[in-house]
């Protein structure tokens, strides 16, 4: 058991003290002896689970009060492979009208939106993109396809 430690000397003793009480006061009393017995483990339990609650409450108070942002789940792979199909859908349209409309400067300005919108969602994911480097990373390849 995490919170409860399963040797628990009070509840050994609640325990000894609940069987002891049946052997006395005979079988007629088990029911009301199991359920006495039973509120008590549940109030200890409540009581585990209540101080895991606030010692949870309280780290994620200290992570806001000193301005850390608490962590968010990263992007799957869905989501920046369905964010790419996307912006490579619309860009058949866009590089239409651009380039009709305005030939090659309206093409060059479309493809200057397109490639900053994906450039922000990179950086969306993984801030440090593109601050050269891989400080803090191992070493080693992160896929067989890199050298």
């Amino acid at each position: 058991m995490t919170g409860m430690d399963a040797r628990d000397p009070e509840l050994k003793k609640e325990l000894n003290a609940t069987l002891q009480a049946r052997r006395e006061l005979g079988e007629e009393y088990e029911s009301a002896l199991v359920d006495s017995f039973l509120e008590k483990v549940d109030q200890r339990i409540d009581g585990a689970v209540d101080r895991r609650l606030r010692r949870q409450l309280a780290e994620q108070q200290m992570v806001t009060a000193r301005g850390a942002r608490s962590p968010r789940p990263t992007d799957s792979f869905g989501e920046r492979f369905g964010f790419g199909i996307v912006s490579l859908v619309l860009a058949i349209p866009l590089s239409a009208i651009g380039g009709g409309v305005a030939h090659l400067p309206g093409l060059l300005v479309s493809w200057v939106g397109i490639v900053g919108v994906n450039a922000f969602q990179a950086l969306r994911v993984n801030p440090d993109l593109f601050r050269g480097g891989r400080r803090g990373k191992p070493s080693a390849p992160s896929s067989d396809w890199e050298g």
